[in-house]
């Protein structure tokens, strides 16, 4: 198998890095190791302001950067790097969920998520309130209970209060149970440790297999929200049985599935 047709595919938060941390140089260094045998794919629910956020010095390696693809947003956008001094990208798809379920469906999806989010912050009166608690992606909508502009501390005491109190839990079966009465045609999955991921049927992750022709490549992925609820999980089912997809709690133990069982299979086959 070339190179040319390998892509290994990661998630970001929580497998490549902590949740809203930059990548670390010991992941750097093992992805640039990758790159020698494999085209590198960073599929992610986030925007693509996180990815730049998040894998900075990543993408400011030359090795790395020439060598991977970059698709926030479920692979929902799909651009590559622009080889230059200021880091800039090659916008190639964008896709648009308002056009995709139709203006009222999308207007009735924000003011359900309006009036929930209200509900909650009544509800526990113990929890973080950042801002941004509702993120237009373009292509999906993040919904976050204590803001997308949560810090560690607050993601850390969200959590917390998560586990005692099953918040996302209660407030995924309010939200799709809405969703079914209003007719609302769309997708709800847990991104990361704090919010949830809304974006129309179909779009999870096994959209950005469309950008590549499908019968020339060969996929592995990585992610660590491979549940059924999780965000990582159709993808993770629909390579499972290839032996390519793996699910990881956490950057180290990414780490040691790089090595000892993607590197290991691609460097055998050199």
């Amino acid at each position: 198998m070339e190179k040319a047709n390998t892509m290994v595919l990661f998630d970001v938060d929580g497998t490549l890095t902590e949740a809203r941390l930059p990548i670390t140089m010991p992941m750097i260094i093992l992805l640039r190791e990758l790159c020698r045998h494999a085209e590198i794919g960073f599929l992610t629910g986030s925007s693509m302001e996180y990815i730049k956020e998040q894998l900075w010095p990543a993408l400011n390696d030359t090795i790395i950067r020439t060598n991977c693809h970059l698709l926030p947003c479920n692979g929902t956008e799909y651009a590559i790097p622009v080889d230059s001094p200021d880091f800039s990208v090659q916008t190639i798809y964008r896709g648009s969920m308002k056009d995709e379920i139709g203006e009222p469906q999308f207007r009735q999806l924000l003011k359900l998520l309006c009036a929930l989010q209200s509900d909650l912050v009544q509800e526990i009166d113990d929890m973080p309130l950042t801002g941004n608690f509702i993120q237009n992606r373009n292509s999906m909508i993040n919904w976050c209970p204590i803001g997308r502009n949560g810090l560690p501390p607050d993601r850390k005491q969200f959590v917390a209060l998560d586990k005692l109190y099953g918040i996302r839990t209660k407030y995924m079966t309010a939200l799709k149970q809405a969703l079914s009465e209003q007719n609302i045609d769309v997708t709800v999955k847990l991104g990361g440790n704090t919010s949830f991921d809304i974006y129309p049927v179909g779009w999870d992750k096994t959209y950005a297999l469309n950008h590549f022709d499908k019968s020339k490549w060969e996929f592995w992925f990585v992610g660590d929200r491979c549940g059924i609820e999780g965000n990582d999980y159709e993808i993770f089912e629909l390579l499972k049985d290839s032996g390519r997809s793996f699910e990881t709690g956490g950057p180290e133990e990414t780490i040691e599935i790089i090595e000892n069982y993607i590197l290991e299979e691609l460097q055998y086959r050199r």
